[in-house]
């Protein structure tokens, strides 16, 4: 009898907590659901050809996102140029060449720590320092460096923990077979985890685009025409930043969802990107 009572107890806790876990998935798909479908039916229909393919302009009171486009590519193109090769190249040291390990435990702490720091911050320290201190004034150069301290940390954690999953047996059969520690980085190490670093490149380029609060200090709010890599040295928003213009300092709350969707899309697409991505090297592995 006691053992039944004990089942029974047990069962309807399972079922208990089975309710609850079903609850709070049924709850964050219908949120994240809601989401999306409110903002795709909100900036949708304010999507035009006109809205995506010309510059602003006051004299004509046309509203145009091309140079907020534009100056969104240049800036995901310029992070990446200077993180990518900072970020791998930091984590295959730390991971293949650094020797003392609390050295090595203590950096890994501060890319930690420097990933939850909150973005506003970044952007007072890049306002700061390469606005004022290197005298880059308001720059897309300016907010692309402060981006740069921003996903160092990504790339460099990402890529170090894909390093440590190809198995110590593929170095040390390089090693047998005579090749030296560049050697076998390049041509063993860095081919069995591209897929990470590939990875964290994506979730950077998604972090890029939807970063505001450090670009509304460093990068400015101009909706001018640049060219790459010239007019990296002039002011201009992004597409976050120039959906906080367009909805608070000028009331165009649908010219506001209309980028808001357009970055939805992005965003969706680029965690696809990262999901394909890791699949196919996956499969790849197992072959």
């Amino acid at each position: 009898m006691h053992n039944q009572s004990l089942s029974r107890k047990r069962s309807g806790f399972e079922m208990l907590m089975k309710a609850l876990m079903l609850l709070s998935v049924g709850l964050t798909a219908a949120l994240v659901l809601f989401l999306l479908a409110y903002v795709l039916v909100q900036g949708v229909p304010n999507i035009t050809w006109e809205l995506l393919s010309t510059s602003p302009s006051y004299l004509t009171e046309r509203i145009g996102i091309l140079p907020d486009i534009l100056n969104t590519v240049y800036i995901v193109l310029a992070t990446l140029l200077i993180v990518l090769p900072l970020g791998v190249g930091a984590a295959i040291y730390l991971t293949e060449y650094a020797s003392n390990k609390k050295v090595v435990g203590i950096i890994e702490y501060a890319a930690e720590t420097l990933s939850g720091i909150p973005s506003i911050i970044y952007g007072l320290f890049g306002a700061l320092f390469f606005c004022q201190f290197m005298d880059l004034d308001k720059s897309l150069l300016a907010g692309a460096l402060t981006l740069v301290i921003m996903n160092l940390p990504t790339i460099m954690r990402t890529t170090q923990e894909s390093l440590k999953t190809v198995p110590q047996s593929y170095r040390e059969g390089a090693f047998g077979l005579g090749a030296g520690k560049w050697r076998v980085v390049r041509t063993v190490v860095l081919p069995g985890c591209v897929d990470g670093v590939i990875t964290g490149c994506i979730l950077s380029v998604g972090r890029i685009i939807g970063e505001s609060a450090a670009l509304l200090f460093t990068a400015g709010f101009a909706h001018t025409m640049l060219t790459f890599p010239l007019g990296m040295k002039s002011p201009g928003a992004t597409l976050t930043v120039a959906l906080y213009v367009y909805a608070k300092e000028q009331g165009e709350f649908g010219v506001a969802f209309a980028i808001a969707a357009i970055l939805m899309v992005l965003t969706v697409l680029i965690n696809f990107a990262a999901t394909l991505v890791q699949k196919h090297f996956a499969k790849r592995r197992s072959l």
